[in-house]
């Protein structure tokens, strides 16, 4: 089969109609919208049964209001003689929120919208017909997360939800501007939760990705997944296709990672991360787990120790399989990855580690990515 080609950017998809009536959740039982001053009211609960177009319609009332398009002008490529070609112009989607503790909205969207461009090279396009540019942004390559800030008054915001609640067959309401068409609002389902196995950008190392049918097209990176609660469950990313056009397969970054990097991003400027400093295969088969003597395929099979790494320091060798952080079993390599990158550097952890067909503990500290990196560049 061809290898699937990623792209990144993000929209919706549109597959079943609107006839059938769902048994609603107890926060959303309410099954009219009401309208104040302009604004949707999710009504107390009362009533028990919604068509699903109409909840559909009370949703994309709630947050289509909060929903942007955003473009922005970024440098161009630079040459080995120093010399960068024209700027390029990008195009993406984004949402309004409120961070608790903090005075204002921010916007979200993904780095690869913004990336290289400064706050006046950004527009924001809000529903209501203004046009902004946001005050301050804050990046995040390795996760694709954009914050930025917005000083304007009577913005609209999303609520966000809990991205750790989301269920396989979950339906979902994907907002973005594809080609261009801003205000667009399609539907699909949660396929699947925790997905890593995806190539996309170098930078990217941060994969956990919610899975969802929704047809993808240009335009959308950045804009919000929404469940029928009309809460913000993730931030539409990338796609798969061998086409380049939408084939069902499309993938958002799931808002709780993004609340934990919005965190550290306005409080820090910047992301914390741990590391081990080993390189993990990035498939491990069942053949490979029998030959090593274990009856499931689970862990992450180590390729590569680095040198004077906190994995180097603790005896980790090339063939283990990393079994378990503490008390949580590893399921795959990207698990491990993002499991360690959300430690503090410096923390202390007991490693179960597969080798010569018996397990074993190790004790290990995690260290600084950053400094890591910084270190690596320096030698090379």
């Amino acid at each position: 089969m061809r290898k699937l080609i990623f792209l990144m950017f993000l929209g919706g998809c549109a597959f079943a109609g609107g006839l059938a009536s769902v048994a609603l959740s107890p926060r959303l039982t309410a099954l009219v919208a009401a309208q104040t001053n302009g604004s949707v009211v999710l009504p107390a609960p009362g009533t028990d049964v919604l068509k699903v177009g109409d909840r559909f319609e009370l949703v994309a009332k709630r947050v289509s209001p909060a929903v942007v398009s955003v473009e922005a002008t970024k440098p161009g490529a630079q040459n080995a003689n120093g010399q960068r070609s024209r700027a390029v112009d990008e195009s993406g989607s984004g949402v309004l929120v409120k961070v608790n503790g903090r005075p204002g909205s921010y916007a979200l969207t993904n780095n690869h919208v913004v990336s290289q461009a400064r706050p006046e090279q950004i527009t924001l396009h809000l529903a209501d017909g203004r046009v902004l540019r946001p005050a301050q942004v804050w990046t995040d390559p390795e996760s694709d997360i954009a914050v930025m800030r917005v000083d304007a008054d009577n913005l609209p915001a999303a609520p966000l939800g809990d991205s750790d609640q989301v269920r396989v067959g979950q339906w979902v309401l994907a907002f973005g501007s594809p080609f261009g068409l801003n205000q667009t609002v399609t539907h699909g389902i949660i396929s699947a939760r925790e997905r890593g196995q995806v190539s996309l950008g170098s930078t990217i190392r941060i994969k956990d990705f919610l899975q969802t049918d929704a047809a993808i097209n240009p335009g959308s990176s950045g804009g919000p997944l929404v469940n029928l609660e009309g809460e913000v469950i993730g931030l539409n990313t990338a796609i798969a296709s061998q086409s380049g056009a939408s084939s069902g397969v499309a993938f958002a970054i799931p808002i709780n990672l993004v609340k934990r990097v919005m965190g550290q991003l306005l409080e820090n400027g910047s992301v914390a991360r741990g590391y081990l400093g080993v390189q993990l295969a990035g498939s491990f088969e069942p053949a490979d787990a029998l030959k090593l003597g274990l009856n499931r395929v689970q862990g992450a099979l180590v390729e590569a120790v680095y040198p004077d790494t906190p994995a180097a320091a603790a005896g980790l060798r090339q063939g283990d399989v990393l079994l378990q952080v503490d008390d949580l079993p590893i399921r795959t390599e990207n698990h491990l990855i993002n499991h360690v990158s959300a430690l503090p550097p410096g923390q202390k952890i007991r490693l179960q580690v597969w080798r010569e067909r018996r397990a074993l503990q190790v004790e290990v500290t995690v260290g600084d990515w950053a400094r890591g990196q910084a270190r690596f560049r320096a030698q090379n």
